[in-house]
């Protein structure tokens, strides 16, 4: 049994999984006096990458009755949030289409750039953080938690928010303002 808990925390696609996932979470945490453009073109660069190595990492099962500890507390979450929100301000939130409760709404559902990221900072700092101690029974249960709200929740945030920050970084100042501008009254400029 623990050799083939070893197999799979111990593995090249857990290990990128865990590169990542540090590189996620330090970089969060250590930011400071940052433009708005430079962090999402980090973020645009960083979160496919942990996406693609969450979805790598092999299966496993929980080998211990209790669930792994939570080590963000709710002042190190509003902390990273509120560090968010400050850089992205007015842009912080984005029309959110790919929620259940849409199905049923009349309205848009507004959701947080800052919030979204944050979220995806919760599971991935709360696993690193046992990760990091060596045990290998906790690690295997600390990957299977995260892989699994990856599968149910924070795997959809983070494409979800790569859309929103996609549009931030690739929009032009007429599309954030909405312009109506149409496009054939250019084209003797580009000709």
């Amino acid at each position: 049994m623990a050799e083939e808990l070893k197999e799979v925390v111990y593995s090249r696609d857990s290990i990128e999984f865990v590169t990542v996932a540090v590189q996620y979470c330090g970089y969060l945490e250590n930011f400071e006096d940052i433009e708005s453009a430079e962090l999402t073109d980090k973020l645009t660069k960083i979160l496919p990458l942990l996406y693609l190595k969450a979805s790598l990492v092999p299966d496993t099962e929980m080998v211990n009755e209790e669930e792994p500890e939570i080590s963000v507390s709710e002042e190190n979450y509003n902390y990273i949030s509120s560090k968010l929100y400050n850089v992205f301000g007015k842009d912080d939130s984005y029309l959110e289409v790919f929620l259940q409760d849409m199905k049923y709404s009349e309205t848009p559902i507004v959701a947080s750039i800052s919030e979204d990221l944050t979220d995806i900072y919760q599971d991935t700092k709360n696993f690193i953080t046992i990760y990091e101690r060596g045990l290998t029974e906790n690690m295997n249960d600390a990957l299977y938690v995260c892989i699994e709200h990856f599968k149910v929740y924070w795997g959809q945030k983070l494409v979800n928010v790569l859309r929103a920050l996609h549009s931030l970084k690739y929009s032009t100042d007429d599309e954030l303002l909405g312009s109506d501008t149409d496009i054939t009254d250019n084209t003797d400029d580009i000709w």
